[in-house]
Parts: structure tokens; sequence; C-alpha cells
């Protein structure tokens, strides 16, 4: 049994389902449980429709009629003389989320942007699903939040592993052993049978939910690269491929901002050394990467890993005395309480910096929060650049011409806070 991940750039367009497809006839005989991600660029769309919707901006519409008229085109592309009832099931997709959108919201905004945002994966895959099917792909599909349990932590809902294993393995086990399921990644359902998601990009962590509750024999992300590489190609030439690696080393890059694997996807793989596969959906024949315990030496060649959408965030006391741990409990407190995520810290006698993901709301509420006890001093448009095994970063091309605010090392790596 096997679980397979499939992202949005993997099904943006008519032409990349269809690539899907092919890679998926590859595999039709074989138990297989298929998780994808919203179409392309849909989850940014969606959380601009959450904002439009949230602070009733007057243009929830207009960015609904793209959302629908971008599916539209692609279900005409793909999709032959698709089936009535087929055809109803997307229609009432959005019929519920244009009925969602029409009134006043409820709630709080992290509330609204999960009942939301989770559209762009039922979408996605009721239509892969129904163009599979067309083409001789048997497959069944299933609401993933009938299986993902998790509290009510909207955004970043945590999952109640027992009940969600209890309920794969007695619900769903059965079904991946009689045909191919198409679900989806990012979602999972409140006690309160809300829609809750798992944090952005969480795609990958809900096939490593599925493929831990399954027992899976592996796992299978499916990117647009040749499997995890040494610097993002993007940014940086020559890059190199990165054959093997092991649990923790993934782990490492994951949480450093490597973007090829979600950071929470490796530990339920590694506690039952289910491996991972990180392969090309552009060349499903080349090796990839593997992610396991089998042994290997450590990687020595230089990696590099920019993480964009980053603020550096510098605290200090309006008396001038010691940051002691009196005052580190109340800032991590805080930074916790209003949901900062915190990529890397510094504290020295009389400061504590940190960089964190930008997130305008969160940024200022905490500044409102600590304003009374400390100066806070906010610097946006940052990156947090890390070097691991290179013995200086001052021949690094990326790194020239930029500022460095905060410098870090450790025995194998060196992090940054840069701005251009």
């Amino acid at each position: 049994m096997q679980v397979f991940k499939f992202g949005g750039a993997s099904v943006k367009d008519a032409g990349a389902v269809r690539n899907v497809g092919e890679i998926v006839k590859r595999f039709q005989d074989e138990k297989l449980l298929i998780v994808i991600s919203a179409m392309g660029k849909s989850t940014n769309a969606l959380e601009q429709l959450t904002e439009a919707c949230y602070k009733q901006t007057g243009n929830a519409k207009k960015i609904f009629d793209e959302i629908k008229s971008y599916h539209d085109q692609i279900i005409k592309e793909l999709i032959k003389d698709i089936h009535p009832h087929g055809f109803d099931d997307i229609e009432n997709t959005f019929i519920e989320l244009e009925c969602l959108i029409s009134g006043i919201p409820e709630g709080e905004y992290a509330f609204l942007y999960d009942q939301i945002v989770s559209f762009g994966e039922l979408l996605s895959t009721k239509i892969v699903s129904i163009y599979l099917n067309q083409t001789g792909i048997r497959n069944r599909w299933l609401d993933a939040r009938n299986f993902i349990h998790t509290d009510s932590t909207y955004r970043e809902g945590k999952v109640d592993w027992t009940k969600t294993t209890q309920i794969i393995q007695s619900k769903l086990k059965p079904l991946v052993e009689k045909q191919i399921i198409i679900t989806q990644g990012f979602i999972g359902n409140s006690p309160n049978n809300n829609t809750t998601t798992l944090g952005r990009e969480g795609s990958d962590y809900s096939a490593a939910i599925f493929a831990y509750a399954l027992d899976a024999e592996s796992q299978t992300i499916w990117k647009d690269v040749a499997g995890v590489l040494n610097a993002d190609p993007k940014r940086f030439k020559d890059t190199i491929k990165i054959d093997e690696l092991t649990y923790n080393e993934a782990i490492e890059l994951a949480y450093y901002g490597a973007t090829v694997i979600h950071p929470k996807t490796i530990q339920p793989l590694q506690s039952k050394s289910i491996p991972l596969y990180v392969k090309s959906f552009v060349d499903p024949s080349a090796s990839g990467t593997t992610v396991s315990n089998a042994p290997h030496d450590l990687i020595q060649m230089p990696v590099y890993i920019v993480k964009g959408d980053q603020t550096l965030v510098s605290i200090s006391s309006k008396d001038f005395s010691f940051i002691v741990e009196e005052n580190l409990s109340k800032i991590f407190e805080v930074f916790a309480s209003h949901g900062i995520k915190t990529n890397m810290m510094q504290n020295s006698a009389i400061s504590f910096s940190a960089c964190v993901n930008t997130e305008d709301d969160n940024l200022k509420a905490l500044q409102e929060a600590l304003a009374n006890q400390f100066n806070v001093r906010i610097n946006k448009g940052c990156e947090l650049f890390t070097a691991r095994n290179v013995r200086s970063v001052q021949q690094v091309e990326y790194v020239k011409d930029k500022t460095i605010l905060l410098e870090q090392r450790t025995r194998s790596s060196i992090q940054l806070v840069i701005q251009s």
C-alpha cells in the first residue's frame, strides 16, 4: 500500500492533470491512496477571498468569479461529456462556497479562513477523480475530513492521533485495499464538526498522517524538481540533487525552510520507518531522493536555504534592565498566544531578537501586548538564509549586496537574517 501526494503545481492546468493521470496509470494495479492539493495558486486566491469576505471590502464576488472561471476552464479542457452527477457535484461545491461568502461573516478570521480556503482541495480532488475515472483509472473520491480529526485550533489544527488512526484503520484501509482512493491534503475536522486546516502547505503532512495510519510501505511526494536539491534552483545556479537523507537530516532542512518537504511530514513516517520518496512529476522514471533510516554517509555538500517573507522582531526592556528568565518567559508567552512562529532567536544581556513569519495582524497585536514593558522594533521584508556545511558565507553570491541584521552560527550551520 502506497501513498502519493501531488501538489498544486502538478494539477495547475489541464495538461498537468493529464500528466498526473499518466503517472497514476503506471500504478493503477497497486493499492494506492492519492492526496492532492488545491490547483495552481488557488489557495492564494481563496485567501484573498477570505480577506475580502471578512473585511467586507465589496470585491468578494469578483474574486469568487475568477476562482470559478479558472476551474471551469480546466474542466472544459479536461473532461469530455461529464456525467451529470459529477457536474452537479462540482457545481454544488461552488454554490456552497458562494453561499458561505454571501452573508455577514461570523466568528474569528481563523475560523472563516478554514471554511473558505479548504474549498481549493475539495474542488481539485473532485475534478481529478472524475478525469481519472473517464480515462479508465477507476478510483473513489473520499472526503479527508471524515478521517483526519483535529482540535479546534483553526489554521493550525492539532491532529487527534488516536481517533484519526482508529478511523483510518477501520474505515479507510479496507477501501484502499479494493481500489484507488483520491482525497484531499491540508484539511481536517474539528470536534464541533467544522473544517480545520493543518497549516500552510500542509498537504505533505496530510499524506504522512494517512501513510502512518495505513501502515503504508512508502510515501511519495511528486514535485516539479528532480528531488531534494542542495539549494533552490530559482535562486542558485548549478544545484545538486541529494540522493539520500536520514529522517533527522530531512527534518532539519525542512525546519530551516527547505520548501520541498513540509516540516511536520517526517516524524509520523520516522516513527514507523516508512520511507519517503521525493520524485519529479516531469521525469517520473528518475530516481529522486529517498528519506529513510537506511545507513549512508551524512551529506557533506554545501546546502543553502532561503526562507522569505520574514520579519525581525527586536525587543529590549524600557528601563535598560537585563533580559532575564522572567522577561523571556513573558515574551515567549506573548509569542505563543498570538500565534507567532519563530524561525530563529538570539538574546543578549539587554535584548532579545527573533526572526518570525510575517503576519501583519499578529505582529501588530504582538507589539501592542509588549508595548507597556518593552521597546519593540520591527524590520519587515527580511529573509532567513541558512548555509550548512560551509565555513564562510562571504563568498556566496546570494548574500552579497545584502544587509545582515542578525547572524548565528552552530557547528554545522550559519544563519543570517538579511535584507536586500
